[in-house]
């Protein structure tokens, strides 16, 4: 076989494609291609959406895929967990050889920093881990030889990722790191702390790890801190602001964990969350209420609006149909509502410890 160098087409290179690869939670397909769709139109990129419902991801087509992911940002993408710019498909992958068709899609496309082997998060994409494992352990020297990947991981060059939706069809793909999510499948790997009152402490945690910057975690959550958690029994999202050593008060007509109250830093409000109202401002409101999307929009906007809070994380609970549209609803009731401020932050992302809905952070300066 001869060698093919990285920085020059081969005559024989697989027919690119263009376009879009992002990865979903499975049953979110189509408010995944909903979103791509009318963001695409908004920035005047022209594409189409292809997907089917369980798949976990969702390939959107367009001639100019670099301008795509430009006009794009992953971090104002809601239901994508990852972003990539597609460059090749390949189907009826010979077994036995894999490799081969993978060096000529890459021809031309210089070099990468990382290789990351995937599969989708589904039951049936759950089969082909083996594959992604051991597939990753082979090509990886041999891309290198090659010269299509640098010999250690190198983030100033795009990650390039092998996409496997069976064992004879994969797609092949890059990302740019900054504009992706960092994780493979984009799933953040969290601990399970058993001491947690509820594994919704889960969704905070990687609320803070994916919606804020390092930069922001830093400078917004500080010990000493008072935070407001409107309905917080049992107390997971209660635990986890105590254990950056804030101040809580927790609303709920329910009970909280003894071992919470315990703690000293956590007072315990038996009251409607839709009622409370602090009395005086509060650094962070966080909320995890069971109510209509619209609801809980228009009272986390009160908070803002009335310079109750700065910062805060909170849920929007999506109905079973029309998703993407009632997003843009909440979101929008939201951010018009508020009010006055001289920088309103707003960012929003369906976590990966998230089920029917997604979680929104908001931050005033």
């Amino acid at each position: 076989m001869r060698d093919i160098d990285p920085a020059q087409p081969d005559p024989g290179t697989v027919p690119p494609v263009s376009g879009l690869l992002c990865y979903c939670r499975p049953g979110f397909e189509s408010d995944l291609a909903a979103e791509l769709t009318d963001r695409a139109a908004g920035v005047r990129v022209a594409g189409y959406a292809q997907t089917r419902r369980g798949d976990g991801y969702v390939l959107f087509h367009s001639d100019n895929g670099p301008a795509l992911t430009h006009e794009l940002p992953f971090r104002e993408l809601i239901f994508a967990r990852q972003k990539l710019m597609l460059l090749a498909e390949l189907r009826d992958l010979n077994p036995s050889d894999r490799i081969t068709p993978i060096f000529e899609a890459l021809a031309g496309r210089g070099r990468h920093g990382e290789l990351i082997v995937e599969h989708p998060d589904s039951d049936d994409g759950k089969q082909l881990a083996g594959l992604a494992r051991s597939f990753g352990n082979a090509l990886r020297p041999a891309l290198r030889k090659r010269g299509f990947l640098s010999q250690k991981d190198e983030a100033r060059f795009p990650r390039l990722h092998v996409f496997f939706v069976s064992g004879t069809h994969a797609f092949i793909a890059q990302s740019v790191v900054g504009d992706s999510a960092p994780w493979e499948m984009g799933i953040p790997r969290l601990r399970t702390h058993t001491e947690a009152p509820s594994r919704s402490a889960l969704k905070l945690e990687e609320a803070f790890m994916t919606l804020l910057t390092e930069r922001e975690r830093n400078a917004r959550i500080k010990p000493g801190m008072r935070a407001v958690d409107l309905g917080a029994a049992p107390g997971g999202w209660t635990w986890v602001l105590t254990r950056e050593h804030m101040r809580v008060v927790a609303v709920d007509n329910g009970p909280m964990q003894a071992d919470l109250l315990d703690t000293g830093l956590v007072d315990h409000h038996r009251v409607d969350g839709f009622r409370y109202q602090p009395v005086g401002p509060v650094d962070w409101l966080v909320c995890d209420m069971v109510e209509q999307p619209r609801r809980v929009a228009e009272r986390m906007a009160t908070w803002f609006r009335e310079g109750w809070c700065r910062h805060a994380i909170f849920n929007l609970k999506l109905p079973m149909k029309k998703r993407w549209q009632e997003t843009l609803l909440a979101l929008d009731l939201f951010a018009n509502n508020a009010g006055e401020h001289a920088t309103l932050t707003v960012r929003a992302r369906q976590l990966y410890h998230d089920r029917e809905e997604i979680t929104v952070y908001a931050s005033v300066e």
